[in-house]
């Protein structure tokens, strides 16, 4: 279906960046609105959100509530600034206001970030399917990792972002649609209908969504809402991937109008997973099965509710993953050409056209390489976890650099700004690491905060007098 779609979306078009990279400034802002849900929706999120509810109950709610003031920023600051400057890469912008230094840096941390981060998350997706679906057709780990990466390039080649908006709202549906399946299946097998499923859902012990008793600890509510606002601000308005749909609006007024509803429905698809975490538990509970955290969702699809409920899985975590993961190939091509290569300043339009091409298909193996070495390299899903958490340190110094760029008139020596942004990322990870045991406080996603800010100072540090 997906290529189906990119053939029909692609077949007029010209192979011209101006569609690779900004689908011509065309997309309906409603349609990449609706898209951006399964882009922000990972498969990992397919999983383990439900899955947390046993152990957390609705505590992921409380930094939800926070993305909804970080939208809010994205839509009201960021997006005038990229729209005024006209922006292919937002990171331009880094270079436009300190220098080249600050530029590469910015675009190296997300290219990072974005390579260990989407490959992790696609990795932990892969083992699901090769366990529930390939391994018993006799299919090797490499080659359903393999295929899978080579048919998100067969359907992005052409029209890239152009194509994703499209393709992204057709996963979204699906992914949508497998959670609504879900929920209904599970509420009939426990006697609930659609009048008696809220009184349900509020007398649960699963269900507590505020957490103001115990400011130490990680779920403590205004932690969590603080850091789901720079989360959001940093994971999308400062990553190119999330970015780059929005800019594809005809103007700036179609983005905000996308951001708007954007932020509503991702919060209304992010209460049905808690939702559907608490029936699966209820489920679990009531007929005795032994399923726990990431393996709740998949031992109940699979094992428990029907080959209907497990077909439904099945396709809804394809469309999560595949939502993440096109656009996250297709973002890292364009960060690669712009800003490492700067192939619009040094190139004529042809050549730009095929040494594009060669950076997306280069990143297609390097996505490959990337999932089968920390599959066989570290095959330890605890390892996996943590690298993947390390890889969102990588936005701090993006949140430092914007906030110091937007909120200052200061210039800084601008060739310094790498080391500021090093240092800052290992001193978080150790703090994260350390906190604890030296001051007997754990943090939790608020690290980021501390990351952008050592950042902050770290620039104050070495701005011009």
């Amino acid at each position: 279906m997906l290529i189906l779609f990119s053939y029909f979306i692609g077949r007029k078009d010209d192979n011209s960046n101006e569609s690779f990279f900004k689908a011509n400034k065309q997309a309906p802002w409603y349609l990449v609105a609706f898209g951006m849900i399964g882009a922000s929706l990972s498969g990992v999120t397919f999983i383990s959100v439900p899955g947390k509810v046993e152990g957390s109950q609705f505590v992921y709610f409380q930094l939800v509530l926070g993305y909804i003031v970080g939208y809010l920023v994205i839509g009201t600051v960021l997006l005038p600034l990229y729209y005024k400057l006209n922006l292919t890469s937002i990171y331009s912008y880094l270079g436009d206001r300190f220098g080249r230094y600050s530029y590469k840096t910015g675009a190296w941390f997300f290219i990072l970030s974005r390579t260990v981060g989407s490959n992790l998350r696609l990795l932990l997706v892969a083992d699901v399917l090769q366990t529930l679906v390939f391994q018993p057709l006799g299919i090797p780990y490499w080659i359903t990792v393999s295929v899978t990466i080579l048919l998100i390039w067969v359907y992005t080649f052409k029209s890239g972002i152009k194509t994703i908006i499209w393709t992204d709202t057709l996963q979204t549906f699906f992914m949508l649609l497998s959670v609504g399946i879900c929920i209904v299946i599970v509420s009939q097998d426990l006697g609930l209908n659609i009048n008696t499923i809220s009184g349900f859902i509020a007398d649960s012990d699963f269900s507590k969504t505020f957490f103001f008793e115990d400011a130490s600890l990680p779920s403590y509510f205004w932690k969590q809402f603080i850091s789901g606002a720079f989360i959001a601000i940093v994971m999308t308005g400062l990553d190119q991937d999330m970015m780059q749909k929005n800019l594809t609006c005809r103007s700036l007024k179609d983005a905000q109008k996308n951001m708007f509803w954007f932020t509503v429905v991702l919060t209304f698809v992010n209460f049905m997973f808690l939702v559907l975490g608490l029936l699966f538990t209820e489920y679990a509970l009531k007929h005795n099965i032994d399923a726990h955290q990431d393996k709740l969702f998949p031992v109940l699809a699979n094992e428990h509710l029907g080959i209907f409920v497990a077909f439904s899985f099945i396709l809804g975590l394809i469309a999560a993953a595949y939502s993440s993961a096109d656009s996250a190939l297709t973002s890292l091509t364009t960060s690669f050409s712009i800003d490492i290569l700067e192939i619009e300043k040094k190139y004529d339009i042809t050549k730009q056209v095929a040494i594009r091409k060669r950076i997306h298909l280069g990143f297609v193996f390097v996505s490959i390489l990337v999932i089968l070495f920390f599959k066989y390299a570290f095959n330890d899903s605890s390892i996996i976890d943590k690298v993947l958490k390390f890889a969102g340190f990588t936005y701090g110094p993006l949140l430092g650099l914007y906030s110091f760029g937007l909120f200052t008139k200061w210039q800084i020596k601008d060739k310094f700004t790498p080391i500021v942004a090093i240092l800052s990322v290992i001193t978080s990870i150790i703090l994260n690491l350390k906190s604890e045991a030296w001051f007997g406080f754990a943090f939790g996603f608020e690290i980021l905060i501390v990351n952008g800010l050592l950042t902050f100072i770290g620039l104050v540090l070495i701005r011009r007098k």
